[in-house]
């Protein structure tokens, strides 16, 4: 579908996207490329790890690219952490961020730290591909639906917890959650948040998807408005459905406006991938991966015709992650 794109087609889409797309001078090959780093958000350093691995692999999977050839680590260590809490916590990260490249088929092989007053991690992840390897996010057609393949509201469950030893924070949210409930919100905040979208990834070449993006910073709503502006079609994209960690949703509405995640515009860290798919695949797609990992994915929108913008409707469904409680499983 690729074959025949010219160099500044590609070089120009990938300004835009998850991705920079930089067609080499060999043989019809490109180089996929995507840069990322954060700020610890939970207390593992080891599951930090994982999630900032996790977080910068994300791009690449948002473009269909499963396969990632090369992973640097860019590390900045804390001028405020004693040697004693550098020489736990430093190695710890490390690790995690490595196990999480393993886990996804590729090896870290350098990269750079510095010192300085926060911590910080991430790092670059490169793939050579084939023009068969990535899906440009710009194909999307009236009668797609949008699928979302993790809960929102990372960003609601980890500050949640956090205020459990803020007692004036904690007043405002006691009332609609219990300790419990917020222990485990944040359990499932870093399951999914170190989890990859690779599966995902694969198979969105299987069943055709059209293009997608993944849900990090700019919230659902951000991320769904940059893919829409992408498209070739005169189309827009209209969510209905807001899958959402169980309690966060009587969380972020007991805080008034602070998250803004029923609006769309929660941040969330290394979150799922939102993806077009044909209409008549794309339940097929959500029954797959559930079948391959265990974990569900949604169908949360349409596609219609429209002028590149993307709305989430006034009244949306909330869709609490999970339905039910068992016992002694975080899912």
């Amino acid at each position: 579908m690729h074959l025949g794109i010219p160099r500044i087609a590609l070089s120009h889409l990938g300004i835009g996207m998850d991705c920079s797309i930089t067609p080499l001078r060999h043989g019809g090959l490109s180089l996929v490329q995507t840069t990322d780093f954060l700020y610890p958000l939970v207390e593992d350093p080891y599951i930090m790890g994982k999630i900032a691995c996790a977080n910068v692999l994300s791009d690449l999977y948002a473009l269909g690219v499963t396969e990632c050839d090369n992973m640097l680590m860019l590390l900045g260590v804390s001028t405020k952490l004693s040697e004693k809490e550098r020489d736990v916590v430093i190695p710890l990260m490390m690790r995690g961020f490595k196990d999480c490249a393993y886990e996804a088929g590729c090896n870290v092989t350098g990269g750079q730290s510095v010192l300085n007053p926060w911590i910080t991690i991430g790092g670059v992840a490169t793939s050579v591909c084939q023009p068969n390897e990535f899906i440009i996010p710009n194909d999307a057609v009236i009668g797609d639906v949008l699928v979302l393949t993790k809960p929102l509201g990372t960003q609601v469950a980890v500050s949640a917890y956090h205020w459990l030893e803020q007692q004036d924070r904690w007043n405002r949210i006691k009332l609609v959650v219990s300790e419990e409930d917020v222990h485990k919100a944040y359990q499932r905040a870093m399951d999914t948040m170190a989890r990859l979208n690779r599966t995902c990834a694969r198979l969105m070449h299987k069943y055709n998807a059209h293009g997608a993006t993944d849900v990090t910073g700019f919230g659902l709503l951000g991320h769904a408005q940059n893919l829409a502006k992408s498209q070739n079609n005169e189309v827009s994209f209209v969510i209905h459905n807001l899958p959402i960690i169980a309690k966060m949703a009587a969380v972020a509405k007991a805080c008034g406006n602070m998250f803004q995640l029923l609006q769309g515009h929660s941040p969330e860290t290394s979150g799922g991938l939102l993806i077009c798919l044909p209409r008549e695949q794309a339940a097929a797609y959500c029954k797959d991966i559930e079948k391959s990992e265990g974990y569900q994915a949604w169908i949360i929108g349409i596609v219609e015709k429209g002028n590149r913008k993307a709305r989430i409707i006034e009244k949306p469904r909330v869709i609490e992650v999970p339905a039910k409680e068992k016992d002694g499983e975080i899912w």
